[in-house]
């Protein structure tokens, strides 16, 4: 069973059907489960925090829901089980975000999360926008190295180790849009919205065994 957490903050119905199709084309037999228990946590083989909005809303999201921070840190941290955050759901594993003022992260992956410079280039980042892969990872197995996404986000993921981006995108500055480490994955793509391509990124999570 995989779990999608239900913290008021992402489009959960988009997310829930792109891992039932994922689980579907590839023939696993995965029960996707939208919760909100910390319950449900505990018994999920893997997790998906999905995120939309602001950084602070998102991580007060988590923080109004009674246990749901101790059982993400229980179940990821110390149990190790795979792990996928999107976009929001990516940033808060930083230690702090700076939208709407600085907010503490999960400190799971160590950075920040930051503006996305204002200038040339537009703001927000939104649309098709291509992946350069830099890091070798299961999750990226039969997607080319320089694939296209689609991206909706004013922020990014600025990692304090080189180590834990494993894929980059250009956006006026060469931007972290994969990050990962041992069961842990952040995107800050969609790939519920990145149709052919990110089917196959969800595929392969769902088959990866940290």
């Amino acid at each position: 069973m995989l779990a999608v957490i239900d913290y008021g903050s992402g489009n959960l119905k988009s997310v829930s059907q792109a891992l039932q199709r994922a689980a579907q084309t590839s023939g696993l037999d995965e029960e996707i489960l939208v919760t909100s228990n910390p319950a449900d946590l505990y018994s999920a083989e893997r997790l998906v925090l999905p995120g939309v909005g602001a950084f602070a809303d998102c991580m007060a999201g988590l923080e109004k829901i009674p246990g749901i921070k101790t059982a993400l840190e229980d179940t990821v941290v110390k149990e190790g089980k795979p792990f996928l955050g999107i976009c929001v759901g990516m940033q808060l594993m930083a230690n702090t975000g700076f939208e709407n003022g600085r907010q503490q992260g999960l400190s799971w992956i160590e950075g920040e999360v930051t503006a996305l410079p204002r200038g040339a280039w537009k703001v927000p980042h939104m649309g098709w926008n291509e992946l350069t892969i830099v890091k070798s990872h299961p999750v990226f197995e039969n997607i080319p190295g320089q694939t296209d996404f689609y991206f909706v986000h004013s922020y990014h993921f600025e990692c304090n180790n080189s180590e834990d981006c494993l894929a980059t995108t250009d956006y006026g500055v060469r931007i972290c849009s994969v990050v990962g480490r041992d069961n842990i994955l952040g995107v800050q793509f969609h790939p519920e919205k990145s149709q052919l391509q990110g089917l196959r990124f969800l595929i392969n999570f769902l088959k990866w065994r940290p």
